[in-house]
């Protein structure tokens, strides 16, 4: 005879639940599925970008009409399309120390940004701000860089504080309107982000920030001292803050993972009201989550402006901070996963380039090749149905509980 256990009474509290359990990679079975969806979805998009390379080649294009006569041409031409873009995009990304270096100065903006948004997603919030809180997070590096005369290393440390400082306090305001007074966080980090872009038009219409002898709404470049150096030299141009982003990766997981506010932040993305019920400050883990995310979007921004020396512009910021959200969900909210996932769009956003001087593909390309990527993998059912694999648990994907709170 089965036994059930008694019922709460009316009005009990919820059961304080638990956040989910870590990882075991000693244990393949923890980690094997969602690696063998990624793959498959990585699979299954570069089949498809095949099939749009082919049919957007003129060559293939004009075999079409005798194709019935000989088919060989379609094929062979088809063949020569696809390997030559996609060998272009490869050796683009990686295949030379310069090509390396590009990829990895690429990737380090997204990396950050992308932990921004994967700490929030934990917390169990979409944090669509990481565009915001990067712009805000360059206008203060960019000030510091080219408006205070410090001596090198110091005025790289002050500048540096400054772009954290900036993208920290951007993110920390939403997340205190939603501990305190319920704003929606996707509502108010939309806002934000078009403050945020208003607020640099706005400064680069003063002196202050405006390029001497230039009309254009430009910037002067940070000074030489306030720069991350290449400590490699021009052989391998790559700027310390590609480390920086390494170790952010790395910060990030154990303060996850290995800290109790990690524990905290984890559980209330898991359940917040019973979170709130075992004593835990839901109303802190939300604004302490959207100051770190801001704070890494700050951290991305200083390597546009300190690491790439780029002038303060409307379109510095690119769409990175949209990008991250990409990539926090192709590495499905993990800090490993969020690096690897950076350092992939990295590689195909310079590849891309490539592959359109060589090969003359439309550089669009990469961006279909990107979102079918992403499409794959927020469809894991699909992934495993089209290749076959067996359900042996793992592999769930990352949902935010933003949209219902």
């Amino acid at each position: 005879m089965s036994t059930q256990a008694p019922a709460p009474p009316p009005g009990a509290a919820p059961e304080p639940a638990e956040p989910e359990p870590r990882t075991d990679l000693r244990d393949p079975r923890s980690w094997l599925p969602s690696v063998k969806v990624t793959a498959g979805a990585f699979v299954i998009a570069l089949v498809i970008g095949a099939f749009v390379i082919a049919f957007s080649d003129d060559d293939v294009i004009e075999s079409l009409s005798y194709f019935g006569s000989y088919p060989w041409d379609f094929f062979t031409r088809s063949a020569d399309a696809v390997w030559s873009s996609y060998s272009a995009l490869v050796r683009g990304s990686v295949g030379s120390s310069n090509a390396i270096a590009s990829t990895l100065n690429r990737s380090a903006p997204l990396i950050c940004a992308g932990l921004g948004v994967t700490l929030a997603f934990r917390a169990g919030l979409f944090n669509i701000g990481a565009q915001g809180q990067l712009i805000v997070g360059a206008i203060c590096a960019g000030y510091v860089g080219f408006t205070w005369d410090l001596p090198p290393v110091l005025h790289l440390v002050v500048a540096l504080i400054a772009g954290l400082l900036g993208g920290a306090v951007w993110g920390a305001i939403t997340g205190f309107l939603k501990a305190r007074t319920g704003a929606h966080e996707v509502i108010t980090t939309i806002m934000f982000n078009y403050l945020a872009a208003s607020i640099l038009i706005f400064a680069l219409g003063h002196d202050t920030f405006q390029r001497p002898g230039s009309d254009n709404a430009l910037s002067p470049k940070v000074d030489d001292s306030a720069t991350f150096g290449k400590p490699l030299g021009d052989g391998f141009p790559v700027h310390t803050g590609v480390v920086l982003a390494i170790l952010a990766g790395f910060a990030v997981w154990w303060l996850l993972e290995r800290s109790t506010w990690g524990f905290e932040l984890r559980a209330v993305g898991a359940n917040a009201d019973a979170s709130r019920t075992a004593g835990m400050s839901v109303a802190k883990v939300y604004t302490l989550a959207m100051l770190f995310a801001g704070l890494l979007a700050g951290l991305a921004a200083t390597m546009q402006v300190l690491g790439n020396q780029n002038s303060l512009s409307p379109t510095l910021p690119g769409s990175i901070g949209f990008d991250a959200i990409t990539v926090a969900l192709l590495g499905r909210a993990t800090p490993l996963g969020t690096v690897l996932a950076g350092l992939l769009f990295g590689a195909m956003s310079v590849g891309g380039v490539a592959m359109q001087a060589s090969a003359g593909t439309p550089k669009e390309l990469t961006d279909v090749l990107q979102a079918l990527i992403v499409l794959f993998v927020a469809a894991p059912a699909l992934v495993k149905g089209m290749l076959r694999i067996r359900e042996t648990g793992g592999g769930s994907t990352v949902m935010a509980k933003g949209w219902g709170s």
